[in-house]
């Protein structure tokens, strides 16, 4: 089966089609992690995003029920070098060519990963469009013509959860198969921008019961509920056109810790009065250094976003930057001086990626103990 990928500056790559038969529009970006692909394809943060996996050979620990990060896969097309058609592990239940067949997932092997990773480095990341049911390049670039990308657009309303609901599962250990599930000792609050369900599991692994909340739920409705924090969780896209959960975090700021991840970071920077900009091809990978400055430590980090807040725009602001990154030098993290509310643009719960910033989740249980 025959598969193209059309980028929207004419670029034509074509290659053996996997997954599902059909077409599909996405922002066209590249991820470095060596494994983890099906916790990246039910990432809600890469919502209308076609992944290229720059580790050449993907596919050969199959798939399970475990390793999901959500209630689908959410990326609108997947790309890699060579995919596995015969997995070799004992938690797979199913081929990677068949979970993106049962998911609806056009995917693109055989063509040269390198050569577009390193086209999306130079020019940026844009918009694509990756189909096996239409290989006429005029009438495919017709209709990515039609679509408008991910600047100024709110796709959190695509992915996040229609009503409220309890959280009550803890990290599971993959051998033994026990659960930390520890006494409840903090009530969460939990926005649902995106999430991924480990963030859910790690609170939870904390001692939080966790509630959670669809993301265009107001401060007043949030602070009803008498949390002793409120989660700000990652998500997908821009985050200038979310502007009813930035004002929602405006008025929660100093009513209530407040601890947020990736998209979450943005959200908070932008209600301290921060600017957001997009990056030429984003930050997504398991092997991202991070230095912690109060302590000059370096933590390899879990990373997955496209727009950052300016570090500038939060300099003369209330806030300590406590996180840098060491590639680029943008914004990872940064606590409020005198309100308890703190973030990071990075992603500590992992899934896939290191645990270097477990200690996270610590400090905010010892924020919302210290507030209590």
């Amino acid at each position: 089966m025959k598969c193209i990928l059309l980028l929207e500056d004419g670029t034509v790559f074509e290659g053996r089609g996997f997954g599902a038969k059909g077409k599909m529009c996405g922002e066209v970006v590249f991820n470095t992690a060596m494994t983890g692909y099906q916790e990246i394809l039910t990432d809600p943060s890469y919502n209308e995003q076609i992944i290229t996996m720059t580790y050449p050979l993907i596919g050969n620990c199959g798939t399970n029920d475990e390793d999901v990060e959500s209630r689908k896969v959410f990326v609108s097309g997947f790309i890699v070098k060579e995919n596995c058609d015969y997995p070799s592990s004992w938690r797979n239940t199913e081929s990677l060519d068949e979970y993106l067949k049962r998911n609806n997932v056009v995917g693109l092997e055989g063509i040269d990963t390198r050569k577009l990773v390193k086209h999306i480095r130079t020019e940026g990341a844009m918009r694509g469009i990756i189909s096996s049911s239409e290989l006429s390049i005029t009438h495919l670039r017709k209709e990515l013509g039609g679509y408008p990308g991910l600047v100024d657009r709110d796709i959190v309303k695509d992915v996040t959860v229609g009503e409220s609901y309890d959280w009550d599962k803890g990290v599971v250990d993959v051998i033994s198969g026990a659960e930390c599930r520890p006494e409840v000792k903090y009530k969460v609050v939990a926005y649902d921008f995106g999430i991924k369900l480990n963030i859910l599991r790690l609170l939870r692994s904390h001692g939080c019961s966790v509630h959670v909340v669809p993301a265009s739920t107001s401060a007043e409705d949030v602070l009803a509920l008498n949390p002793d924090g409120v989660f700000l969780s990652n998500g997908p896209g821009d985050p200038g056109p979310v502007g009813y959960a930035v004002e929602s975090i405006r008025q929660l700021l100093g009513k209530v810790p407040i601890f947020g991840i990736c998209l979450g970071q943005q959200l908070l920077g932008l209600a301290m009065g921060g600017t957001s900009y997009k990056l030429k091809f984003g930050h997504r990978g398991a092997n991202h250094p991070v230095k912690r400055l109060s302590t000059g430590e370096i933590e390899i980090s879990s990373q997955n976003h496209g727009f950052c807040i300016d570090v500038d725009s939060l300099r003369d602001k209330s806030v300590e930057i406590t996180h840098m990154n060491l590639n680029d030098n943008t914004l990872e993290g940064f606590r409020c001086k005198d309100i308890p509310a703190f973030a990071v643009q990075y992603h500590p719960e992992a899934s896939p990626g290191p645990h270097d910033s477990n200690y996270l989740f610590e400090e905010f249980t010892k924020l919302m103990e210290e507030n209590g």
